[in-house]
């Protein structure tokens, strides 16, 4: 593509957007277009059976464009999720990380973020092209920043993901001991794992808050912690649970299987830290200013 025709061609494309954003002004001020729809109208005065206060937001009929967008993004988002594949690995991270949203939900966003940089992409392209600095490479932009937006995506989780499983591995060794000295002074271990959520504060004692909360909702205590187990999936704290989920098996001392295991948590944060001491030995010889 020469660069004449790919200046020809952002002209086109800038005025055609423009046409565009025109007519949809010139229909969004149509009164059959502009107005609310009869079920917009009546909807604030009618309650629905299952919320008699009325305090659902009113959301529009199922033929509405409101409703027709949500099923075309909601399709959209499937799909997207289909062909990356691999949801397991951000169902992991996404568990790490301390989000709510579900996988799908993260594609979506995936995808918005592949088609901001498609579209910053298009129009840079179209700003070079008309003041001149057009060339056949140009072509290419679009896509390379769809796939940035998408590898920043991911690294964003990916990041988030392991500060929080770095802070949950320091807190761990602690909230064991805790355990253990609740366990010494004659509380039960679901009372002791109460004790920790309900005095503790960080990303482990959050955890352990989810934990309670499946145990009053009817699961029992074991199951419950090789669910936490297997949503974050984290060596120390995967052989720990183990560890106490043994324990209550066999009926052995569970202060002493979480003194243990609350060394040996320690002793892994230790090696951590040196592992990472000495990766950055080279960056620790670089003076730096204090206060």
């Amino acid at each position: 593509m020469t660069p004449g025709l790919l200046t020809e061609v952002a002209t086109a494309v800038l005025l055609g957007f423009g046409l565009g954003a025109g007519a949809c002004l010139l229909l969004s001020l149509v009164p059959r277009w502009g107005a609310l729809s009869l079920a917009r109208r009546i909807g604030p005065y009618i309650r629905d059976v299952g919320d008699p206060r009325g305090v659902t937001p009113w959301v529009a009929s199922a033929g509405g464009w409101s409703s027709t967008a949500q099923e075309a993004w909601a399709s959209a988002r499937r799909r997207w999720a289909t062909a990356l594949g691999g949801s397991e690995p951000i169902a992991r991270r996404l568990a790490q990380a301390g989000s709510s949203m579900e996988v799908t939900g993260y594609r979506g966003r995936q995808l918005v973020c592949a088609i901001a940089g498609l579209a910053s992409g298009a129009v840079l392209v179209v700003v070079l092209a008309l003041v001149g600095r057009a060339g056949p490479a140009l072509v290419v932009l679009p896509p390379v920043l769809a796939a940035v937006g998408i590898v920043l995506c991911d690294a964003h989780l990916a990041r988030a993901a392991r500060v929080r499983v770095g802070r949950i591995q320091e807190e761990l060794p602690t909230v064991l001991e805790f355990l253990a000295l609740c366990l010494t002074a004659g509380e039960g271990l679901l009372d002791s794992i109460r004790r920790v959520a309900a005095v503790g504060a960080g990303e482990m004692t959050a955890e352990i808050r989810s934990v309670v909360i499946t145990v009053e909702t009817g699961s029992p205590l074991a199951d419950s912690l090789r669910s936490l187990a297997a949503r974050l999936q984290l060596p120390a704290l995967s052989r720990s649970i183990d560890h106490v989920v043994a324990a209550i098996e066999r009926g052995a001392p569970l202060a002493v299987v979480l003194q243990s295991q609350a060394g040996d948590a320690r002793e892994d944060a230790t090696r951590t830290l040196i592992e990472q001491a000495g990766r950055k030995e080279i960056a620790m010889l670089v003076p730096r200013k204090i206060g």
